[in-house]
């Protein structure tokens, strides 16, 4: 192989990730985005919020598809066996939210399941900076860490449930959209 063909198959593989990456965050930002507004009473908001959400990630999904396609400033460098710790960090956010799941319902706290979830999410995404090779996921698993922390202060405060569904589901989804735009534009 030439050092030309490492070159391209290294852009190539960059661009796809980053297509990928910015697209997979678009679409679960707009599932937290559905939870978060599964919490408004007011269901015209509700409503308006959902609508605002499918566009918000219809334009993520645009600029992943264009953004990925521009010019490439930072190839990355993918550790060893990186695809496996992938699907190894992911089994482990699987199981961790499903863990979060049942301790919740089981113990009668149903109104933790989004904090922990979104808790959980946030963590995964520390080994995920890593083995992708890109470092705002660093930052993605620590704004989506502290969305988690409000949330448990909206609880602790005596919010009911769908308060906090709200506050933790549209704060994610803010989150996730900024990454998913950072990652999509700025590699």
């Amino acid at each position: 192989m030439t050092s030309e063909t490492v070159d391209a198959e290294c852009l190539a593989l960059t661009r796809s990730l980053r297509r990928r990456g910015a697209i997979v965050l678009a679409v679960f930002a707009l599932v937290w985005a559905f939870a978060g507004g599964s919490g408004i009473a007011s269901e015209p908001v509700s409503g308006i919020v959902s609508v605002l959400a499918v566009i918000v990630t219809a334009g993520a999904v645009v600029a992943a598809r264009r953004g990925a396609a521009g010019p490439v400033t930072r190839t990355i460098r993918l550790p060893e066996k990186w695809n496996r710790g992938v699907g190894l960090v992911n089994a482990a956010e699987l199981v961790a939210i499903f863990g979060v799941i049942a301790a919740s319902n089981a113990s009668g706290h149903p109104e933790f399941v989004p904090v922990g979830i979104c808790l959980v999410v946030g963590l995964h995404f520390f080994p995920l900076a890593r083995l992708f090779d890109q470092g705002q996921y660093t930052w993605t698993a620590v704004f989506l860490t502290a969305v988690a922390l409000v949330g448990i202060a909206v609880l602790a405060a005596g919010a009911p449930a769908e308060t906090v569904r709200a506050v933790v589901g549209l704060g994610a989804a803010a989150v996730l959209w900024a990454s998913s735009f950072h990652v999509a534009l700025r590699g």
